[in-house]
């Protein structure tokens, strides 16, 4: 078995310190390819060495938009010379944030399209985050979507009508260990109606470890197996079969 934790956040305290371990579970439990996400220009820097320093392990950049009333030009046009590292296969994460507007919705808005017009000159696909904002997000998606290449929404926690939507405008959406929850009936649910060509599954790691891990306190890429389990059993058939085509999935997507 071959999966890809194709969302997890290795340079983030609890997991950076001691990497090589990390690494080492992982490749014990069956996951043996990792996408580690920027989410500001400290950590977008240090995902691009860690990309470089591992052979299976790949650089996703990104400003998290809780950040966006913070970044500056310079930090956007770093991420552009980024790009030009082999171990680049993606942007992102980007997106809105209206739950918690830890930055101003405009300030949001602007962010995300620019990494949006990145996107579409680097032809990048791009990890999108989005709480509270299923119809902004949508809208602006839909300037760029004959532009950029795919998009995956993330760590996905939307209703039914809202998975239909993101389905038939050929988007991806990826599930963390969220579904494993015992109130995450709705999540389960979007699992069900997902067919499996257009899934992908994460850690977003060091948070939210699934069950039976939960009270675990550091969450990290071995526990992905978890969630594949439960999505086997949802979906009804065997790990191999699931991990095999979601190893195609995310080959296919990220480009790698």
């Amino acid at each position: 078995m071959n999966l890809i934790d194709t969302h997890a956040h290795l340079t983030y305290d609890g997991l950076a310190e001691s990497i090589d371990d990390v690494l080492e579970r992982s490749i014990a439990a069956g996951v043996t390819k990792w996408i580690s996400i920027g989410t500001d220009a400290e950590h977008n820097e240090k995902v691009v060495s860690l990309a470089e320093k591992y052979q299976n392990l790949y650089a996703c950049l990104g400003i998290h938009p809780h950040h966006a009333s913070e970044y500056q030009p310079l930090h956007i046009q770093r991420i552009i010379e980024l790009v030009g590292s082999g171990k680049v296969v993606a942007l992102g994460e980007t997106g809105l944030d209206f739950h918690y507007n830890f930055s101003k919705q405009d300030a949001q808005k602007d962010l995300f399209k620019k990494f949006l017009e990145i996107a579409s000159l680097t032809r990048l696909p791009v990890v999108i985050h989005s709480r509270n904002a299923f119809e902004e997000t949508m809208r602006i998606l839909e300037n760029y979507a004959d532009k950029t290449t795919k998009f995956v929404f993330h760590c996905y926690s939307g209703t039914i009508e809202q998975t239909r939507e993101i389905i038939h405008k050929g988007y991806y959406v990826s599930f963390t260990g969220i579904i494993t929850f015992k109130n995450a009936e709705i999540a389960r649910d979007c699992v069900k109606t997902v067919p499996l060509e257009r899934m992908m599954i994460e850690t977003d790691c060091p948070y939210m470890s699934p069950e039976p891990m939960r009270k675990q306190k550091i969450n990290e890429p071995a526990l992905l197996v978890y969630t594949a389990q439960k999505i086997a059993e949802l979906k009804g058939v065997d790990i191999e079969t699931l991990a095999e085509q979601l190893e195609r999935n995310t080959k296919e997507f990220f480009g790698i």
